[in-house]
C-alpha cells in the first residue's frame, strides 16, 4: 500500500513552469537534456527554401509542357542574318549542249612581300587547295543556215568547235590550309581588315585549273559525246546514215 500513497512517483517533478527530469529517475539518463527548439529565423529559412523549390518545380513542369518558352544560355552563340533579297541582274537563253566536265584540285601557295624586307615584318603567305570544275560544250545557237544537210536517209551536220568555259570553284571543297603573316601585317590586318585578300588567291587557283583542263582531253570527249548523242537522236529518227564534223577551233 505504500505505492499507493505516492501517485506522482514516477513522473517527472515541475520547478518554475518547466518539466526537469528527476534526478534519480533510472529511466532517464544522467546527462539527458531537452530538446532544442528551432528559431524564428531558421524557420523562415526553411519555409523560403520549400516556396523557392515548388516554384521552380513548377517552372520545369510548365517547360515540359510547353507552355513556358525554353529558356537558354543567355551568353549562347546566335547567328542573325540581315542579308537583303537577292536581286535578279541578268537572264539570258543558252542553246548549247555540255558535252563533258572536269573536276579539278589545285594547291596555290601565293606570297606577297616586300623587297629586301625581311618576313617576319611584312609578309603573307597563303596555302590554298582549290577545288573547281571545268565544262566543254557545244553552241548550237551558232549554226548556220547549211550545217545541216540532209540526203535521203543520210544526213551531215558541221558543228562549231567545242568551246571551254571557264573554272568554277567549289568553295565547300576548297580551303585555306595555313596562313602566314609577318609583324607588321598582322598589326595591319589588325586595324584594317580586307575582306578581299584572299581574291588573288582565288583568282590564281581559277586560272590554274582553267589552262590545266585545256590539256586534259575534256575537248575530244565533248566530240565523241556530241556525235554519240546526235547519231543516237537522228538515227531513231529514222536517218540510216549520220556525219558529224566540227569546226576548226
Amino acid at each position: 500500500m505504500a505505492d499507493v500513497d505516492e501517485p506522482t512517483k514516477e513522473y517527472p517533478s515541475y520547478a518554475d513552469g518547466r518539466v526537469s527530469p528527476a534526478a534519480d529517475d533510472p529511466r532517464l539518463p544522467v546527462d539527458a537534456a531537452p530538446p532544442a527548439r528551432v528559431g524564428g529565423f531558421a524557420r523562415v529559412l526553411i519555409f523560403t527554401g520549400v516556396v523557392f523549390g515548388l516554384m521552380l518545380a513548377l517552372c520545369f513542369g510548365l517547360r515540359a509542357l510547353h507552355v513556358l518558352p525554353s529558356f537558354d544560355n543567355p551568353f549562347s552563340d546566335k547567328t542573325t542574318d540581315r542579308s537583303q533579297p537577292v536581286l535578279l541582274q541578268s537572264m539570258r537563253d543558252l542553246s548549247r549542249y555540255v558535252a563533258a566536265d572536269g573536276t579539278f584540285q589545285v594547291i596555290v601557295d601565293l606570297q606577297e612581300h616586300k623587297e629586301n624586307v625581311p618576313d617576319f615584318l611584312i609578309n603573307r603567305r597563303t596555302l590554298f587547295v582549290g577545288s573547281g570544275t571545268v565544262e566543254e560544250y557545244v553552241d548550237f545557237g551558232s549554226l548556220t543556215s547549211g550545217a545541216i544537210a540532209v540526203n535521203g536517209d543520210s544526213v551531215q551536220i558541221k558543228l562549231p568547235a567545242p568551246q571551254q568555259s571557264t573554272a568554277a570553284l567549289d568553295m565547300e571543297r576548297s580551303y585555306v590550309v595555313a596562313e602566314e603573316r609577318g609583324l607588321l601585317t598582322r598589326i595591319g590586318d589588325a586595324f584594317g581588315s580586307d575582306p578581299n585578300k584572299q581574291q588573288n588567291v582565288y583568282e590564281l587557283a581559277q586560272q590554274r585549273i582553267t589552262e590545266a583542263a585545256r590539256g586534259s582531253g575534256l575537248d575530244q570527249r565533248a566530240r565523241d559525246n556530241t556525235q554519240k548523242m546526235l547519231q543516237s537522236l537522228l538515227t531513231r529518227l529514222g536517218y540510216t546514215s549520220v556525219k558529224v564534223t566540227f569546226a576548226a577551233p
